[in-house]
């Protein structure tokens, strides 16, 4: 049985409620709802986790409070850490406004998550039986590098290509696979790119990888309490199922059932406050 081994984004999530989003110029007051982990990297990371897999995670956190609380939270949960602190900049967070409908709106500071060349999958030593799992809110060269590194040492490299952004053809076409939602999708076929490998989720609809498909999984409408996260949840099974050697089929059942179960809770992650 491999390991997963994730790179990509450690983010806190700061969350406050507000009755209604200002408009531009006005001042509201609003109710701290907490902080909370969270980040794609962060979020597949601890999905590999709960699926049962042997994890690392590659990620930089800043010098700050917040980024200790995120290491240690993950470390706590059995997960190896390969994320120094980065003294140059604070450890990324999402502020998140939610008003009385639900609506939100968040703004990103990457921080930390732009982490310098030096920041890559080296130390880990990736080899066969060995899943990369990556994403792209960190630096699309960062990515770039650890493919490939993983794949001169005979690791499966699997990419999240979410936010969508363009990655060198050579890694696409390594990735096994490529990972992409609908939207994501849409915009990965107007480009240039043609991966080899090409898992499309359809949310609730549920997923297809080349020739093998799985439906949604039925859930009442009370029992959807929050989308955020399910695409990560997916992912983080898929990749744990892959690491424990399961075939495509078995590996898109597993992350159907996660993604389906990532939408009962509230927030990226379960019991993510920091």
């Amino acid at each position: 049985m491999g390991r997963v081994v994730v790179l990509g984004s450690l983010n806190v999530d700061v969350v406050t409620r507000v009755e209604a989003h200002p408009r531009p110029g006005e001042t509201v007051l609003g109710e701290a709802a907490g902080r909370f982990a969270g980040g794609k990297g962060g979020n597949q990371a601890m999905a590999a986790r709960r699926a049962g897999a042997d994890v690392v995670m590659v990620g930089r956190v800043g010098a700050d409070d917040m980024g200790a609380a995120y290491v240690e939270r993950l470390r706590r949960h059995g997960i190896h850490t390969e994320v120094p602190t980065f003294p140059d900049a604070p450890t990324g967070t999402a502020y998140i406004t939610v008003d009385e409908a639900g609506e939100n709106t968040i703004v990103v500071v990457p921080g930390a998550n732009n982490m310098p060349e030096d920041a890559s999958v080296t130390a880990v030593g990736l080899g066969p039986g060995d899943v990369l799992l990556c994403s792209l809110e960190v630096p699309t060269d960062l990515v770039a590098r650890a493919a490939r590194l993983a794949g001169r040492g005979g690791a499966r490299v699997v990419i999240n290509l979410a936010p969508y952004a363009s990655l060198p053809h050579d890694v696409i076409a390594m990735a096994d696979p490529v990972i992409v939602n609908e939207e994501e999708m849409r915009q990965l076929a107007d480009s240039d790119l043609i991966p080899a490998s090409l898992l499309v989720t359809f949310g609730a609809a549920g997923a297809r990888w080349d020739g093998e498909e799985v439906s949604g999984i039925r859930l009442n409408e009370s029992d959807v309490v929050d989308t955020v996260g399910a695409g990560d949840a997916f992912c983080g099974a898929l990749a744990a199922a892959l690491a424990a050697g399961a075939t495509r089929k078995e590996a898109l059942e597993a992350a159907n059932r996660a993604g389906a179960e990532a939408v009962q809770w509230s927030g990226a992650q379960p019991d993510a406050a920091l």
